[in-house]
């Protein structure tokens, strides 16, 4: 059984890297909505890398705390941001490009991510501190890239989901996202069943070598 030093000090490599992947990840929804012709993401102060406006308090602090405690795989998720499609000229291919935004965004991060732990190396000292940064920015990679993977999966109402409505034909497009209702229970009966990591990791695992080989780590 962990001790109250470890879980804290678990907690607190995981805990900024989470903040800062689903708050850039919404961010990013909002801004490319905005500049789409939508404003209700930017109405409603969401376009901000403010953390305080994007916690889900389960999907952001209790799911991350509980998985970082009980297992590799940690993953999380914010307060969607709204998106009122009627302001977009075509609205299931602008619906694909704010849905892609996210994933982008936490492609983005991870090399934000990567680069910090890249000056950590290249610098001269080495202390607890140096130690700690270079822990979470390996953490800040490797979350970055689940909530990339994972929201590119075609899977209403992931992100991939919505790209692949934007390129079907609308009579294809419209009843595909009637599976919405029921994405979130086919996700977590992937995640329970074991299948969800066995389908992700690898190419969780491919990309966090691509980022590492870019920033030579």
């Amino acid at each position: 059984m962990s001790s109250i030093p470890d879980i804290a000090y678990t907690v607190a490599v995981w805990a900024a890297p989470i903040l800062f992947a689903i708050t850039l990840h919404e961010a990013a929804h909002g801004w490319v909505a905005n500049k789409l012709g939508d404003p209700t993401a930017k109405q409603l102060g969401r376009i901000t890398i403010n953390p305080i406006k994007h916690i889900d308090p389960v999907g952001t602090v209790a799911v991350p705390l509980f998985l970082a405690m009980i297992s590799p795989f940690v993953m999380g998720w914010a307060k969607p941001v709204p998106v009122e499609p009627r302001y977009f000229r075509s609205p299931l291919l602008d619906m694909a490009l704010v849905a892609v935004a996210g994933p982008v965004s936490n492609f983005f991060m991870a090399c934000i991510w990567a680069m910090l732990i890249k000056l950590a190396y290249l610098s001269l000292e080495t202390s607890q501190l140096l130690t700690f940064l270079v822990e979470m920015g390996k953490n800040g990679i490797i979350i970055n890239i689940v909530l990339m993977v994972l929201n590119l999966l075609p899977i209403p109402p992931l992100d991939g989901g919505r790209v692949v409505a934007g390129i079907l034909p609308p009579n294809i497009a419209l009843p595909f996202m009637q599976l919405e209702r029921f994405g979130m229970v086919i996700i977590l009966l992937l995640l329970v069943s074991g299948i969800l990591g066995k389908i992700l990791w690898p190419i969780v695992m491919h990309f966090v070598n691509i980022v590492s080989v870019i920033f030579g780590l």
